[in-house]
């Protein structure tokens, strides 16, 4: 059994650039994953606290305003990327408030090449790497997951073009014996190429719950989960590596009272808040698991943590990037979001690599060994002769002539030296002569019997 690995996830912070920074928060420059919020008292008591006005955070790494989206995906994502190719499971999850750079990291913009998130550029690498190991054979597919007010969708099925999102079917969550969680009505999609992993990704986007409110133009009022499988061996061998890259792109948190949002929106709003409660709730409770030994994790709480249960504790390699508006009106958020972080930040992941032996290779080998076994026991008994080659095939007089050669040859003459005096035609001569064929054990027993 492979050795787990004992990971604490990892943790990442974003600054959202802006045009009107509050200017309360500072990256250390001796430490460059040092954050503080020094906040004037008088905006403290309207904004997060009336006794505090000063918040130091560390994180794996912060990535500023001036970043570029390759250097957060090199940053974040890379090694996650890389991991699942060797057959770990791998997570990465972005988590902020409404409006701060969420969607954008992970999926990236639509206008500018360079602006591609962590999806398009993960496929990329995986797909780039899989062409350079071409002793490998590597499997991917493709599904893409939305939960939206609570209830799973599937973003690749085809019916979202003629059907209303009431009207499609749910995924559905099962449970096996060993605790495995199967969804149902999620379709995978075996994809060969980058471009077919980008038209999925494409056609998933479109199919996304969006809506403008007082926050966001264009906010995103759903989780979404995009996973790629990967399934690869190596050729020859019996051995088979499975692993999932979720990349998940968690619906904002927002304030109700400060979006002053009804209908529709407050019910969107409702549902986003209270998964991600849910979310902090098993966030805390691995805590307490590990610091005073609680047994029990309410994963079932919500659809979203259920679906990433290995993310959270579990077997699997993770990440998580909170991004962070720089903006005044937004400093109790972005405060909240840093406390969150940290508390992700203590939670460990017993990540293994996922792999098992191929069935059908083990069934042709063993099958091998019993016919093997079969045909040395019924010589044994007598059931067969000597002269019988494989299959019930006779082995003719010159045949069995060349064995005994082959023997003579040996004993009088040896191994052929490795700076052997012959010329190079009459060793290869000598080394055909040497090759006795299959080794059955008709063929062994007749190079020594007697003559």
């Amino acid at each position: 059994m492979a050795a787990v690995q004992h990971n604490g996830i990892k943790v990442f912070l974003r600054i959202k650039p802006t045009k009107r920074p509050s200017g309360f928060i500072h990256v250390d420059d001796e430490e460059p994953e040092r954050l503080e919020f020094e906040i004037p008292q008088d905006v403290a008591s309207g904004y997060v606290s009336n006794t505090r006005s000063n918040y130091k955070f560390r994180f794996n790494g912060i990535i500023g305003e001036s970043a570029k989206q390759e250097d957060v995906f090199d940053r974040v994502a890379r090694d996650a990327a890389l991991n699942s190719l060797e057959g770990f499971n791998a997570t990465v999850f972005a988590y902020g408030q409404t409006g701060s750079g969420k969607t954008f990291t992970i999926t990236g913009g639509a206008e500018r090449y360079v602006d591609r998130g962590i999806i398009p550029r993960a496929l990329s690498m995986i797909f780039t790497e899989v062409e350079k190991r071409s002793d490998v054979q590597v499997l991917v597919h493709i599904s893409y997951l939305e939960i939206y007010n609570e209830s799973g969708y599937d973003l690749l099925d085809p019916s979202h073009e003629s059907k209303g999102l009431e009207e499609l079917p749910k995924v559905t969550m099962m449970e096996d014996e060993d605790g495995n969680v199967h969804l149902r009505n999620l379709s995978v999609h075996p994809v060969t190429s980058e471009e077919d992993a980008l038209n999925l990704l494409f056609v998933g986007d479109t199919n996304r719950a969006i809506s403008e409110t007082p926050m966001n133009l264009a906010s995103s009022r759903s989780h979404c989960i995009f996973t790629i499988s990967l399934e690869m061996r190596q050729q020859g061998s019996e051995l088979i590596r499975r692993s999932k890259l979720h990349l998940v792109d968690l619906a904002g948190s927002e304030r109700v009272h400060k979006t002053h949002s009804s209908g529709q929106l407050l019910r969107e709003a409702q549902a986003i808040n209270s998964s991600l409660h849910f979310l902090e709730m098993v966030i805390v409770a691995l805590h307490e698991r590990k610091t005073k030994g609680r047994q029990h994790i309410p994963y079932r709480n919500s659809m979203l943590t259920n679906v990433l249960r290995d993310s959270l504790g579990g077997n699997c390699k993770t990440s998580m990037i909170a991004t962070i508006s720089a903006e005044r009106s937004n400093t109790e958020e972005s405060v909240a979001t840093c406390r969150f972080a940290q508390r992700v930040a203590l939670v460990e992941n017993d990540a293994l690599v996922n792999e098992e032996l191929d069935p059908s290779m083990v069934i042709k080998k063993l099958k091998a060994e019993v016919a093997s076994l079969r045909e040395e026991l019924a010589f044994l008994k007598g059931e067969r002769r000597a002269d019988d080659g494989p299959s019930g095939h006779r082995i003719d007089s010159l045949e069995r002539k060349r064995l005994q050669t082959i023997i003579q040859d040996w004993v009088q003459h040896g191994p052929i030296p490795e700076e052997s005096k012959y010329e190079d035609e009459a060793k290869n001569e000598r080394e055909a002569m040497l090759q006795p064929g299959p080794l059955t054990f008709e063929r062994i027993h007749a190079c020594f019997e007697k003559k």
